[in-house]
């Protein structure tokens, strides 16, 4: 499969270098506005033609599919044109800048038989993986609640807050892991440097007592990048930034009974074992990618396709919406 990439930035490089080793795939073509930025992928990419003008990819016939790895609010009009193009189409999440884009992009590509990957890469590490298996399992019981950090200080965004930059990852996460659609939003958070959001908090409402917090932040004076789930059952703790033990499973949990005449209510802790599961030692993005090339050619449609990239650009507006009425509810 040939592929065009437009972007060559921070994330751009790692695209190409994974699709350039994959069997199945060569890069063939990139765009790319920095000259500095483009003189890199010619001393990189000697072999791979290099274009400041994106519409050179984009009509290409030779090219299959294009991946965009370019601010948010490009997204749309380039996956749009790649599409209209006869092109499947790779996006950097968020997926698109409002719900009603995600949705024409969608519309467009089942009309034109072409596919669409929002690059959720955390889905496709080791940690996700084992996770999702053991919730699949039953190894938690009953959800009660996700919880993550996701603070450092940089890299600030221009063009987006805080929220649209960092919360993504979560949210496709957490989106993938639940498996129900929450019902409500409530997002705090404040300007510091810029006219966009630096700090902010989200807490999302789910069905059965589901509740989900994310805390972003570009303003940290450390790197933190820590989940805990609690269930019914077992907790789980997944940091990210660990080299052994990233997942550890607690055996721990409250049994309440009531007991009447007595009190009211009996607490009782349990407190068992901890164990930190094997996890699978890949490249999330070169698993993602190789993903696409195999849902591309077999015509299956990948689960962080244009819907999941829609469910998560609407959780990003209701908390953008609740985030500018100073943390009130908004119902999804």
């Amino acid at each position: 499969m040939n592929f065009g990439v437009i972007g060559f930035g921070y994330w751009g490089p790692n695209v190409v270098r994974n699709l350039s080793g994959l069997d199945g795939s060569r890069v063939i073509s990139i765009a790319e506005l920095s000259e500095k930025a483009r003189q890199r992928a010619r001393k990189a990419y000697p072999a791979v033609h290099i274009t400041a003008d994106a519409k050179e990819i984009i009509s290409s016939t030779e090219i299959d599919a294009i991946a965009i790895i370019t601010p948010v609010w490009t997204h749309y009009e380039l996956a749009k044109e790649a599409l209209e193009n006869g092109k499947h189409v790779f996006v950097e999440k968020p997926f698109t800048s409002t719900t009603e884009q995600g949705e024409r992009l969608i519309e467009l590509a089942a009309r034109k038989n072409l596919k669409i990957m929002v690059d959720h890469t955390f889905l496709f590490t080791g940690a996700v993986k084992k996770i999702s298996q053991l919730m699949n399992e039953g190894t938690l019981g009953k959800l009660y609640y996700y919880d993550s950090t996701r603070v450092n200080l940089g890299l600030f965004q221009h063009d987006i807050n805080v929220l649209w930059d960092l919360a993504p990852h979560d949210l496709s996460i957490m989106d993938h892991l639940i498996r129900s659609t929450p019902e409500a939003v409530v997002a705090t958070g404040q300007k510091h440097l810029s006219e966009h959001e630096d700090v902010a908090y989200m807490t999302l409402y789910f069905p059965d007592s589901v509740i989900a917090h994310i805390n972003v932040n570009w303003l940290s004076p450390v790197k933190v990048r820590m989940t805990l789930i609690g269930g019914e059952k077992r907790m789980l703790l997944w940091n990210d930034l660990v080299a052994d033990e990233k997942l550890r499973v607690y055996d721990k949990g409250v049994k309440i009974d009531s007991r009447e005449g007595v009190y009211d209510m009996l607490v009782s802790y349990r407190s068992g074992d901890m164990w930190s599961p094997q996890l699978e030692q890949i490249e999330a993005l070169r698993e993602e990618l190789s993903y696409f090339v195999d849902c591309v050619s077999s015509g299956q449609d990948p689960h962080n396709d244009g819907h999941a990239g829609l469910r998560v650009v609407k959780m990003l507006e209701a908390a953008t919406e609740s985030l500018n009425k100073k943390g009130t509810l908004v119902r999804l």
